[in-house]
């Protein structure tokens, strides 16, 4: 049977000599539903709804270059040597803890620009990042990529997947743990806590900090099932090492803006 499973194609389209991918459809699907809820939510916060979209304009572009260029700095030994494929990001290879980093300086100079309080740009968007990100990893999915160790295509079934999940698992001659899935699901339970929490006495600032300790917790735990992870020396994953230091870093903040008085304003003030 494995012999004649053939992966999804990843081209979504094509319009003569111009091809069209499911990896930059899904993305800008999760970008496009993501901004929606961001306006949404901008308005009743009292900010205009314009704002997220000019944010947007410029925080998009600017975090898929930081994550390619992260990923890319990680695995140099393989593209100083193939130098043309550094542009082709449609096949993959854009690291999220590199966009992170991209959106979020991209947001603290909009938001001295616009003379707005980051915290609080930060906070609206965070429900919708963090949703982004559970969509993007089907990006994943149609690449074949961000997958686990080899399992067998009886332990896929009793976790009733349908047969096009499966099969596109069945990458380099095994079944593979279907982790695109467990995180997009970690990142789609972490959405509806977050829309949740936005009705608890938050201080501003902490439902963004609150994304990214959720985040980091999954990325940690599922990035230790994957096979193709980013590496630093000594056998360490680099999304783990990151995950552990923004769950820190995010509690510290946490704290040390309550005690000293940082963040008097609740998340519900304008």
């Amino acid at each position: 049977m494995e012999s004649t499973i053939q992966p999804l194609d990843r081209a979504f389209l094509h319009l003569g000599p111009i091809t069209v991918y499911w990896y930059g459809v899904i993305i800008g699907v999760g970008v496009l539903l993501g901004l929606f809820i961001a306006m949404r939510e901008s308005q009743k916060r009292g900010l205009p709804k314009e704002m997220f979209i000019d944010l947007i304009l410029f925080a998009v572009p600017i975090a898929i270059i930081c994550a390619r260029i992260y990923y890319v700095s990680f695995k140099w030994n393989y593209y100083s040597q193939h130098l043309n494929e550094i542009p082709k990001i449609w096949q993959g290879g854009i690291a999220i803890h590199g966009g992170l980093i991209g959106a979020v300086i991209t947001a603290i100079v909009f938001s001295r620009i616009r003379n707005v309080s980051f915290w609080r740009l930060a906070d609206i968007a965070a429900p919708s990042i963090i949703l982004g990100q559970g969509i993007g990893r089907w990006g994943n999915f149609m690449n074949q990529e961000a997958f686990g160790n080899p399992v067998s295509r009886a332990f896929l079934e009793n976790l009733h997947l349908p047969d096009f999940i499966i099969n596109q698992m069945y990458i380099n001659g095994m079944y593979r743990h279907p982790t695109f899935l467990y995180e997009s699901l970690w990142d789609l339970a972490g959405f509806v806590i977050l829309i949740l929490l936005r009705r608890a006495p938050l201080r501003r600032g902490e439902l963004f900090l609150s994304y990214l300790i959720w985040y980091s917790i999954g990325r940690y735990f599922v990035e230790g099932m994957r096979t193709d992870s980013l590496m630093l020396p000594d056998s360490l994953r680099i999304a783990q090492v990151v995950s552990l230091i923004l769950i820190a870093v995010a509690i510290i903040l946490i704290i040390v803006r309550r005690v000293t008085g940082m963040s008097k304003k609740k998340y519900t003030e304008e």
